[in-house]
């Protein structure tokens, strides 16, 4: 099944799209899902987060107490540095699928929707359920 990205809609899709999680697997070219959280803000602009600078890597030495033998080449550690990560408008262009993550039943019954992006803007979305 694979990985999937995570989409919380504010904008309006309707009660089974509309603030809950949603899962994709479009909005990625040729991965499939980096299991990415994104966000549909209330105007339909897509939001994605950014990490940067947010942590630095620090490499545990041999003769440092925290080092476990055991760990072998996973000896370090992610050093918060105090900034925030931020939010970014996400520029796609194309057509992406959703479906509510909870969704009890079969897959063919999965309620869907396919929206639709130009320059990170929603343009218009069409439910897609049992297509």
């Amino acid at each position: 099944m694979g990985m999937f990205d995570y989409l919380r809609s504010s904008y309006n899709l309707g009660e089974q799209f509309t603030n809950v999680v949603c899962q994709t697997k479009d909005i990625e070219e040729g991965i499939g899902g980096t299991m990415t959280d994104y966000w549909l803000d209330p105007a339909g602009r897509l939001w994605c987060p950014q990490y940067h600078d947010t942590h630095t890597f620090e490499e545990i030495a041999k003769d440092d107490e925290r080092y476990n033998e055991k760990h072998g080449f996973l000896n370090f550690e992610w050093i918060p540095t105090g900034k925030h990560g931020k939010f970014k408008l996400h520029e796609i262009t194309k057509y992406i699928e959703i479906h509510p993550e909870g969704w009890k039943g079969a897959w063919e019954d999965w309620p869907r929707l396919c929206l639709h992006f130009r320059h990170g803007i929603l343009q218009d979305y069409e439910d897609v359920t049992g297509r």
